[in-house]
């Protein structure tokens, strides 16, 4: 399995967009920190919608009051928290529908 990092994101825009790499990975770097900062908010949940891309959500969990321990066997409290989802958009479920020979 490939793995892209946040530079590889910032090369494929300095191609796409014949900017200047710095001035493309401040962007790319001030992007990913705001939506870090907006998912980990006091909202208990919250939306962000890219339009065309996807949704980007934080939803509650539900406590356990009689969670397990497996390795000690023992009964523990686990407290509600938050947890992020993504749902792809349109266009991005369109193209990974597509078989892979196709590609």
């Amino acid at each position: 399995m490939r793995t892209f990092i946040k530079k590889d994101v910032v090369e494929r825009v300095c191609q796409r967009s014949q900017e200047r790499p710095d001035a493309v990975a401040k962007v790319v770097n001030d992007t990913f920190t705001v939506l870090r900062e907006i998912m980990s908010g006091n909202d208990a949940e919250l939306r962000i919608e890219i339009r065309d891309f996807g949704v980007f959500e934080v939803k509650k969990t539900k406590p356990k009051p009689k969670a397990r321990n497996p390795k000690t066997n023992e009964i523990i409290y686990v407290a509600a928290r938050r947890k992020t989802h993504f749902k792809p958009g349109k266009l991005l479920k369109e193209a990974l529908k597509k078989p892979l020979d196709q590609i």
